[in-house]
């Protein structure tokens, strides 16, 4: 019969083991729901694509790691985006700057061949955004696109490390200039 302080061990490690296949299913879970949303955020921070899929597993992974050391996070997409925002930073600082990455390009390679006035009419549409969102200044670019990707003002309040209500000034200020852009 085991002593009681081996019971114990065994005990601990049985709940460590069982806590670990949670976490991991958790952020599995977490990974398929947010995954090509954290992809699409770091292209919009300039990451070309292979890098943009390779720190969107680093953002997991990190998550992982640090749910695993006890760490409690209570509001997993707004850390998600956080962590992607700064590692999106890092990396695109350290990109060749003499390389630029066209957003078209992968949008083409995604989308079936439409007939080419739709094409054309569509790629049209598509410049006039673009143009519009590079005429915004980065704060409002960063905060638009972490609206779009469903986070609240909060949320991109403290992805951004800004308050809440500079959140809703620089979105009332980035549809204001998109509305301005659309109807010239």
């Amino acid at each position: 019969m085991p002593s009681e302080s081996l019971r114990d061990e065994l005990v601990g490690f049985a709940r460590e083991k069982g806590s670990t296949k949670k976490i991991r299913d958790e952020v599995a879970q977490l990974f398929l729901e947010a995954r090509d949303d954290v992809y699409r955020y770091l292209l919009t921070l300039g990451l070309y694509p292979p890098q943009a899929q390779e720190a969107a597993q680093e953002v997991f992974l990190r998550l992982y790691t640090t749910l695993r050391k006890g760490e409690e996070i209570h509001n997993y997409r707004a850390w998600i985006f956080r962590v992607a925002h700064n590692l999106g930073l890092k990396i695109r600082g350290r990109q060749n700057p003499l390389v630029s990455f066209d957003p078209e390009i992968e949008a083409q390679l995604a989308s079936p061949v439409a007939d080419p006035e739709h094409t054309l009419l569509d790629r049209e549409r598509s410049r006039q955004v673009h143009h519009a969102v590079e005429g915004l200044s980065e704060q409002q670019r960063r905060c638009l696109f972490l609206r779009l990707e469903g986070l609240r003002y909060p949320e991109i309040g403290a992805t951004l490390g800004i308050s809440a209500s500079a959140v809703g000034e620089f979105l009332r200020r980035a549809i204001q200039r998109l509305r301005k852009a659309a109807n010239e």
